[in-house]
């Protein structure tokens, strides 16, 4: 059968002169990669281990070492599943769309959450968000972010005219609005209100309510795993409509699952932490110059990796080191916006 062929992985052929249709280049193509990989791995537990054992001046392993271990762990976690969700959705996202510029944020999901925020700031003030402040309402985030999307998929991509490029367009559109929506109420509101919703504004690894994380851990862990194992019909998926289609692989209904799953990551990390748009493009964008393959396999967990050393660096940089720890998520979006701009001017288009 054609979709047995498209899902199958690949077998690497050589050539003479060393080079392979695998998904490897050569056997030098592959040792880099281990290379990076193994690298990235060690990277990643030298954050860990900086994390919790700097400027911890208790016994060493002792209880009382242990407790404040603990608790930096949880920032640690927090850390893991922001990376986590904004590497895959990334990585996916662009695929499924056939664009390696654009993010998911362009959907219109972090233009909803600060639109919740500040509607609940608006109509029930500092001390009624602070009522209502709880799982309920990270739930209501989440729960309304998969509804909108996954209610605009299917509303574009139903009847023949429906189509991918019409779907971004009217995301931005949308998006816009909210964000329109979200000035004009945050114009009229109480200036002391108004400083305490611009602390939720903003991408905040301080911020996120580690009470949560029974519930974030496994529904990211089962989403990210979902998308793991379509990776090999990402790697048809990215061949383009006509060919995969011609591969067996019905292209419509994979995109509409690749970008529920998309949907469902981007909210559990912003109902979490906040907006942070150009933290998925950045680790993306470098997962695949190092990487330098089709298979996604190989790119997503190098994005995770790449997206859990720049973050965990610079939070340990600017929470253990230097006293900057509200400007950790901004310093990373200002690269990752940098790095956009020259990847745009570099290419000349979107």
């Amino acid at each position: 059968m054609l979709s047995d062929v498209s899902t199958a992985p690949a077998r690497a052929s050589t050539s003479p002169g060393g080079r392979s249709a695998g998904a490897y280049a050569s056997r030098a193509h592959r040792r880099r990669y281990l290379l990076i990989l193994t690298g990235l791995i060690i990277a990643a537990a030298a954050v860990i281990a900086l994390v919790l054992t700097w400027d911890n001046q208790q016994v060493a392993f002792s209880d009382k070492w242990w407790r404040i271990a603990r608790m930096r762990s949880e920032s640690l976690i927090v850390i893991a599943l922001v990376t986590l969700c904004h590497s895959f959705a990334t990585v996916s996202f662009q695929t499924a769309t056939n664009n390696r510029i654009i993010t998911p944020s362009i959907m219109g999901f972090e233009s909803l959450y600060i639109l919740i925020q500040t509607a609940a700031v608006f109509f029930f003030g500092v001390s009624g968000l602070a009522e209502i402040d709880g799982f309920a309402q990270f739930l209501l985030q989440a729960a309304g972010m998969i509804v909108f999307a996954v209610l605009l998929y299917s509303w574009l991509f139903s009847g023949r005219l429906g189509n991918l490029h019409v779907m971004l367009l009217v995301g931005i559109i949308i998006g816009t609005g909210l964000g329109a929506l979200s000035t004009f109420l945050q114009r009229m509101l109480d200036p002391n209100e108004f400083d305490v919703l611009r602390a939720r504004m903003f991408g905040n690894v301080g911020n996120a309510n580690t009470d949560y994380l029974w519930f974030v851990v496994p529904v990211c862990l089962a989403t990210a795993s979902a998308i793991w194992l379509l990776a090999r019909r990402l790697d048809t998926i990215a061949l383009g409509s006509e060919i995969s289609t011609n591969l067996g692989v019905n292209h419509r209904r994979q995109v509409m699952l690749v970008l529920t799953l998309v949907t469902i990551l981007m909210a559990m990390s912003t109902s979490l932490v906040g907006p942070m748009t150009f933290l998925g493009f950045l680790v993306a964008t470098l997962a695949y110059a190092v990487t330098d393959t089709y298979s996604h396999r190989r790119i997503l967990p190098v994005a995770w990796l790449l997206g859990f050393v720049i973050l965990g660096g610079a939070y340990f940089l600017l929470r253990h080191v230097l006293p900057m720890v509200d400007t950790v998520t901004i310093i990373v979006e200002l690269v990752g916006g940098l790095v956009f701009l020259i990847v745009v001017l570099r290419r000349g288009r979107l």
